[in-house]
């Protein structure tokens, strides 16, 4: 089972590179973050064409996330518990091909450190924490993928020194990613891909379009997938599907991939 996740910065100005990076690729199940369109504006139809079902939660101009799956999707829940208060379209979460549990997250972004938003980040990840707490009594396979807007390491980063105590490179961020992690998360690329042993430069999932920092490689590892420890056992492979980065029009992130054995 192919498993991706995708920023796309908007999908309906990324439809055309939307479809052919999943024509390429072929993957089961497609996690995207950042739709910025309602649910009712959503571009179903191409994609249910590619025999796709599409599951999407929708906000006006803003964030948005959505679930694409070639297998069965049950149980799906729309919202993050913990703050029934929360309108914004950042969770979704299914059971898909009967016995895999996925979600697409789009954590914020924070704005600016000390921001009443960057304290929002904050909050959102024990939120996180205390509801993938509650999944994991499940015992099931779950992969939760998206933009989680934090680098969890200097590795992770084109210029640690640069970006000293800037957003998403902050301890609080970090702690809030790690907390993830001490539940007994894995991330899927870090499994596959040590800091030690890994051209880490090659693993960067968002690039500024200012500055030219595509072309430069001044990127930062900030979309990742999380593998309980049942679907760790069954991870197979993962990747940075880099190109698309490449595209005309790009989103300003890249896809990151996992394949789970059955």
């Amino acid at each position: 089972m192919k498993i991706a996740s995708w920023n796309i910065n908007s999908v309906r100005a990324r439809l055309d590179n939307l479809i052919a990076w999943m024509q390429e690729t072929d993957p089961d199940v497609v996690l995207l973050q950042e739709t910025k369109c309602l649910a009712e504006q959503f571009p179903r139809e191409p994609l249910e064409n590619l025999g796709y079902t599409v599951v999407v939660k929708g906000q006006k101009s803003y964030n948005g996330v959505a679930i694409l799956s070639k297998l069965t999707v049950e149980d799906v829940r729309t919202s993050l518990p913990g703050d029934e208060n929360d309108v914004e379209a950042r969770y979704l979460e299914a059971v898909v091909g009967g016995n895999t549990r996925v979600a697409s997250l789009y954590v914020p972004n924070g704005q600016e450190v000390g921001a009443e938003k960057y304290f929002y980040k904050l909050r959102f990840f024990e939120r996180l924490s205390a509801h993938f707490k509650d999944v994991l009594s499940y015992k099931e396979s779950f992969v939760v993928g998206g933009d989680y807007n934090v680098a969890p390491t200097d590795y992770d980063v084109y210029d640690p020194i640069l970006f000293k105590n800037r957003l998403s490179v902050t301890p609080q961020e970090r702690a809030g990613f790690h907390s993830l992690l001490n539940l007994g998360f894995q991330d899927a690329i870090r499994v596959l891909y040590p800091e030690d042993k890994a051209d880490n430069t090659a693993l960067y999932t968002w690039w500024d379009y200012r500055q030219a920092g595509f072309s430069k490689n001044h990127g930062l590892r900030i979309d990742h997938l999380l593998l309980s420890p049942q679907a760790g056992g069954r991870l197979f492979e993962a990747g940075i599907d880099r190109f698309v980065r490449a595209q005309v029009k790009p989103s300003d992130h890249a896809p990151v991939w996992c394949v789970l054995k059955q």
